[in-house]
């Protein structure tokens, strides 16, 4: 098995990452961090794990180019695909995230996503409603997200990812083999925290880019100043109502709304709009998360659990 990290400046959060790595039940791992020129002390922290380094210089970067180059790399069966500012929480989650592999018509496994004390409450937000509470084996439509997933080798080969697109590079490569029949799986058990500390304008320049790419792989599809209102508007309210309930409405009355309007204002500016994708992949990017509430939280498994204290 091989595990692909993609990185630049990730000082701060490639050594949790390495040693969270390391604490697994699964020990035979072959490490390939692609670095796109980093400036900071990310190679050198890398460099005390058993980790191979690829390098990728800053002007052939692309996510798909980068990820080719880390997966042509890789000797494993499987190819794990982590964001470098990610963690696990359990030391079975590389188990977790490829058990659905037995299932042989299973191309693409992800995993449940939650972050951390530093992430946006709308983000909080868009993870829940991203990453449901319930594993699937059999999902019915190409949501997925490489900061926390695993693929084949033996079809990456065959199908490389594109290495055009400005982002989602990981929804057209499960757009493409879903149409071949494949199947894409979702782990609730193998879960990690994405920690993202971003600014209006680094939140505003991602979702730009993920529009624009969107809008490459469903080339007809709509976004419209009507859509820009209604998704900003019944966003902020749930988020509201939300940090309502969980007592964290005052601290979020301003960064809901701009967090909001950045993410809908640069998906409205990204898309040129022709064909509408299936309602239920639009649902899972865009539509809030309601006003359920569950009445009990995920627990915590403490048997499974990485203490990265020591480290």
């Amino acid at each position: 098995m091989s595990i692909v990290i993609r990185c630049y400046n990730e000082e701060q959060h490639i050594g949790r990452l390495l040693s969270g790595i390391l604490e697994q039940t699964i020990r035979d791992v072959e490490i390939i961090l692609v670095d796109s020129g980093s400036t900071d002390a990310t190679l050198s922290i890398a460099s005390r794990y058993p980790v191979t380094i690829a390098f990728i210089a800053p002007e052939e970067f692309s996510f798909g180019r980068s990820l080719n180059l880390g997966c042509a790399k890789a000797t494993g069966e499987f190819i794990i695909i982590a964001s470098a500012h990610i963690y696990p929480l359990y030391k079975d989650w590389l188990e977790k995230l490829l058990e659905p592999f037995k299932i042989p018509e299973v191309a693409l496994v992800y995993g449940k996503q939650r972050g951390n004390e530093t992430v946006k409450y709308s983000e909080h937000q868009i993870y829940k409603k991203w990453f449901p509470d319930v594993s699937t084996n059999l999902q019915k439509h190409p949501f997925c997200n490489n900061a926390n997933a695993a693929i084949r080798r033996s079809i990456w080969e065959h199908m490389p990812y594109n290495e055009e697109l400005t982002g989602l590079e990981d929804l057209d490569w499960a757009k493409r083999v879903t149409e071949l029949g494949k199947k894409i799986a979702y782990s609730v058990e193998a879960e990690i925290v994405h920690v993202h500390n971003e600014t209006p304008l680094t939140i505003y320049n991602r979702y730009k880019r993920e529009a624009i790419a969107f809008k490459r792989i469903y080339p007809h599809e709509r976004f419209n100043i009507w859509d820009f209102i209604k998704l900003l508007t019944a966003n902020v309210i749930t988020d509201y109502y939300h940090s309502w309930q969980d007592r964290m409405f005052f601290r979020n009355l301003t960064c809901i709304p701009m967090y909001r309007l950045m993410q809908f204002w640069a998906t409205f500016r990204g898309y040129t709009q022709h064909l509408s994708i299936s309602q239920q992949l639009r649902n899972r990017f865009y539509y809030p998360n309601g006003f359920h509430r569950k009445s009990v939280e995920s627990r915590i498994e403490e048997k499974r659990l990485i203490n990265y204290e020591h480290h």
